[in-house]
């Protein structure tokens, strides 16, 4: 029976969208599998989006979509936000896309990370998988040790996932990580922590995105905050997804002081963009000043682009109390989720938007 449903609807979702169908069958002669993103990939074809206005999409066969994926955060303006469109056409026409030099809109941009989300310094990056990368070595540069322990769930980027208890395929220095089979385990934590030589850093997510939006509680982040001080280690707080979940980011809601903040998404104004900060003491790792600090280099780090428009989303769009009213709305619908399906095998989590 069961089998014959899902037999059923695959023959109206083909049905339905031929020119998806058509298109899907295009791409594979140039993309392996069809697509660059693994994520969106489905069987027995991915729909082909055409177009995104305010709220909505279209896909290639004329059908509209409310869009509640949002981009996973980064698409959290919208699709044609005026202030975010007015930014690009002003840049553009002003400015310039890439000036191959320092600027006024990456120190502008810069200066309100670090006010927003209390970091005494901050470096740009073109994604969050960036931002994990260079936040990992400079964290193995500061104490001079090669060990990183992430969380069963735990989701750091295309290169560093750790699904089921153990690195997947394509995690790079997959030797060099430790993974703790349970999140918000604190006994579990903390033998592994202090039973572990060589300990660079503590890569954790206040709320694991990927993992199932499963909230770390606040005993245990601070629990693995203290360890990773104990031991000489960096406490490393991956936000690239929380920080939108509270006005100054998930970790300073929750009383946290990271060594260094991972951060992306929504903070390019929906263009590609990733940050790492932190104390001014472990960011001057990459200070070009001080003898022997780390390279970072990145030819779109600090393009013009997505600064100036990362920069008015975060100061005029998404702003302290547009950031509280969101999520406070996510919080009434995720509780009201939870009401209707009481008594089923339905369960909602995480918190905010």
């Amino acid at each position: 029976m069961a089998q014959a449903a899902l037999e059923a609807a695959e023959a109206r979702f083909i049905a339905n969208n031929p020119l998806s169908k058509k298109q899907h069958e295009l791409a594979v002669g140039a993309l392996p599998g069809g697509n660059t993103r693994t994520l969106l990939h489905t069987s027995p074809f991915p729909l082909t989006m055409k177009q995104g206005k305010g709220a909505h999409v279209w896909d290639e066969d004329g059908h509209k979509y409310l869009d509640l994926v949002g981009e996973l955060t980064a698409g959290l303006y919208g699709h044609s936000n005026p202030i975010i469109r007015q930014t690009i056409l002003s840049t553009f026409d002003n400015v310039g896309l890439s000036l191959g030099s320092t600027t006024v809109q990456e120190h502008k941009h810069a200066s309100l990370l670090c006010s927003r989300f209390k970091l005494e310094r901050v470096r740009m990056a073109n994604t969050g998988t960036e931002a994990n990368m260079h936040a990992l070595a400079g964290a193995r540069h500061y104490t001079s040790r090669r060990k990183v322990i992430v969380f069963s769930g735990g989701y750091h980027g295309a290169v560093f996932s750790f699904p089921a208890g153990k690195a997947a395929p394509n995690t790079v220095d997959k030797d060099d990580f430790v993974v703790i089979p349970r999140y918000n385990d604190t006994s579990l934590a903390m033998n592994t922590i202090k039973s572990t030589p060589d300990l660079a850093a503590i890569l954790v997510e206040p709320m694991q995105g990927a993992g199932g939006c499963i909230p770390g509680t606040k005993e245990f982040l601070h629990a693995i905050q203290d360890a990773a001080h104990e031991v000489g280690a960096l406490f490393i707080l991956d936000e690239v997804m929380t920080s939108r979940l509270a006005p100054h980011g998930l970790g300073v809601e929750l009383g946290l002081k990271p060594d260094m903040v991972t951060m992306g998404k929504y903070l390019g104004g929906g263009l590609a963009f990733g940050a790492f900060g932190g104390r001014e003491e472990v960011m001057a790792v990459y200070d070009p000043r001080v003898e022997g600090s780390l390279a970072h280099s990145g030819t779109f780090n600090n393009n013009t682009l997505v600064m100036s428009v990362g920069y008015k989303a975060l100061k005029r769009v998404f702003t302290e109390e547009a950031c509280g009213e969101l999520n406070e709305r996510g919080d009434r619908l995720r509780e009201k989720l939870v009401e209707v399906t009481k008594g089923s095998k339905i369960r909602f989590t995480g918190r905010g938007r």
